[in-house]
């Protein structure tokens, strides 16, 4: 099947990102001069063999780490020209995160912990639209559940709806089903896909397991902090292939 043409513009972008830690001896590139674009309304797949770079792409794509070199953008804005504060700000207002550890606050039910974001940016909630998230994460009967109430695959569905209901330019999600079994994730990956084919939203994940791949539009490749190929409508067989090959 082939797609149908994104949306205008990228969502996220890079030229030239490199990322080194260290000196001398010491020194690991992390990022090896990376040139890449996430298209709008797209759900994207980063993968590679441990240490390929690929957590410190989205890092540095989203804002938590700064480029050794090069540039990233979150739509046209440069993300390498601004200043903490800017990033802060940037950050509250047009990214959203989805994490493996879910990053819940304890002590706030699941309603309080979807809506936290604008509740921090001072922004009034769009009920339609929260009661739209809520509908699509299937969380109706848990919204005033703590954490500690609501299993590993409910907590990450209160993770989702809170990182869909700022309606941000981009959510990046890191590792989302790296801490539930395989009924969840597939509830997880399926709500994402949803979110992206249904909601208009854009979603870059970090996954090493094939079968999460095989639920976005496209995957990437890294290898020692480089793009080496890509797939688009993956499927689960293909990127394992591909994986094999790079030697993972």
């Amino acid at each position: 099947m082939t797609l149908p043409p994104p949306a205008v513009g990228a969502a996220a972008r890079t030229d030239g990102a490199s990322k080194v830690y260290g000196t001398g001896d010491t020194q690991v590139v992390a990022l090896d001069a990376v040139d890449v674009a996430f298209d709008r309304g797209r759900f994207s797949a980063i993968m590679g063999p441990s240490g390929s770079g690929k957590s410190t792409l989205m890092h540095c794509m989203a804002g938590l780490d700064t480029l050794t070199a090069g540039h990233t953008w979150i739509g046209d804005v440069d993300l390498t020209t601004l200043g903490e504060r800017q990033l802060t700000e940037l950050r509250r207002d047009r990214i959203g995160f989805v994490f493996q550890a879910f990053n819940l606050i304890p002590t706030l039910d699941a309603g309080e912990n979807i809506t936290l974001p604008l509740d921090l940016a001072g922004r009034d909630v769009d009920e339609a639209w929260l009661d739209t998230v809520i509908t699509t994460v299937g969380l109706g009967d848990r919204l005033r559940h703590r954490p500690n109430e609501l299993s590993g695959g409910q907590q990450q569905r209160v993770a989702v709806a809170r990182a869909l209901v700022s309606r941000p330019e981009i959510i990046f999600a890191d590792e989302p089903t790296g801490n539930l079994d395989s009924r969840s994730s597939a509830d997880i990956l399926r709500f994402m896909r949803h979110a992206v084919d249904d909601l208009a939203q854009t979603i870059v994940m970090v996954t090493h397991d094939p079968v999460a791949a095989s639920h976005a539009h496209r995957v990437v490749f890294l290898t020692d902090g480089r793009i080496v190929d890509e797939i688009v409508n993956p499927t689960a067989q293909a990127v394992l292939d591909t994986m094999r090959a790079m030697g993972d």
